[in-house]
């Protein structure tokens, strides 16, 4: 397979000049708003808040020291719009509250290239628009930016009237932390059609469907369902830890022969060429918008499919062994990146 190239920068590479003076609305104070939201803060910037009128995170947000706006007035009062909210309601958000406020010269960001690269949404073209897209959830963009660290992220640019549009995309990338790992620069449509096969494919659908898949091979086979949480669930992560810190060959040389040797020979009978058909598959939906408006015309409808499939999976045995078996571990729970009472 052949290596690609790409430009990748760092804080030393941004002027943060470009952001002296601009006033920055975060629309949205969910896992990636409320990182976007506080690391700004952190960082000296002017910064405020979306939300709409009796959103619960406004109290969140307000207790973290935040201004706090409604979301049509945010996008009239910002210089620079990064719309942190859902890709199934960004739509409509966009429409109704943030086009009135966007007026020529003003920056539209968002930290997904859903809506944009589908034409969902349509900024008009003296606006310049960009993606800064941090490569892990908003609660970790958060630690990491508080340790001192960051995570690595993605910038692309769909259109820059202005001219210096890159150049305030990298100094925004750069004070939410990204120039501290390093910030790829790539294009809207790499990052959507990427994103969403990684998610469907490997991180999310094909991560969940195989962990629920061995256990329910081992507890239809006579074994204990704890055993088959242990298993198969719980020392995901060890395995997980060991290939992000090192890659898949760091993994192999940490765990046993025997179970490099079950690595090696049984997983391809896993990952048959049919699974690669319907990787494939998958891959074009993406690409042609299929699964884009499959999952708005869902959205429109309320959702059926998705509550149905989404409440079958908080009902499995697994989740209610594995709800049990963390309660006996409690120190699981300290140092937990995601706290819902205030993120």
């Amino acid at each position: 397979m052949a290596e690609g190239k790409l430009n990748i920068y760092y804080d030393r590479d941004a002027d943060q000049a470009r952001l002296k003076g601009k006033k920055i609305a975060i629309l949205g104070y969910g896992s990636q708003g409320h990182a976007h939201a506080l690391n700004l803060k952190d960082g000296g910037h002017q910064v405020a808040v979306g939300l709409r009128p009796g959103s619960a995170s406004r109290a969140k947000a307000e207790a973290a020291g935040l201004k706090v706006m409604d979301t049509e007035a945010a996008a009239r009062w910002g210089d620079i719009v990064m719309m942190l909210v859902p890709d199934e309601l960004a739509p409509e958000t966009y429409e109704k509250e943030v086009a009135p406020g966007l007026t020529a010269g003003k920056c539209f960001a968002v930290a997904h290239g859903f809506s944009i690269h589908f034409r969902k949404i349509v900024p008009p073209p003296d606006v310049s628009v960009f993606m800064v897209a941090p490569k892990a959830p908003g609660h970790l963009v958060r630690h990491e930016f508080t340790k001192g660290t960051g995570v690595p992220m993605l910038l692309a640019v769909h259109q820059g009237p202005q001219g210096d549009t890159k150049a305030v995309a990298l100094a925004y990338a750069c004070a939410i932390g990204g120039g501290r790992a390093g910030v790829i620069e790539t294009t809207f449509k790499d990052e959507t059609e990427t994103d969403l096969f990684g998610e469907q494919a490997v991180l999310c659908g094909g991560l969940t469907a195989l962990v629920t898949a061995g256990f329910e091979t081992l507890v239809e086979a006579g074994y204990p369902p704890e055993m088959a949480y242990f298993e198969c669930l719980h020392e995901m992560k060890l395995i997980v830890d060991l290939v992000y810190e090192g890659g898949i060959q760091n993994m192999r040389y940490s765990v046993s022969n025997t179970a490099e040797y079950g690595d090696l020979t049984r997983g391809p009978r896993i990952i048959t060429e049919e699974t690669r058909r319907v990787m494939r598959a998958m891959l074009a939906d993406i690409q042609s918008g299929k699964f884009a408006d499959e999952w708005m015309a869902e959205h429109k409808g309320g959702k059926p499919n998705f509550k149905r499939l989404e409440a079958a999976g908080k009902e499995h045995l697994i989740e209610r062994v594995g709800e049990r078996l963390r309660a006996m571990m409690p120190w699981l729970g300290k140092n937990r990146l995601v706290d819902r009472s205030r993120n």
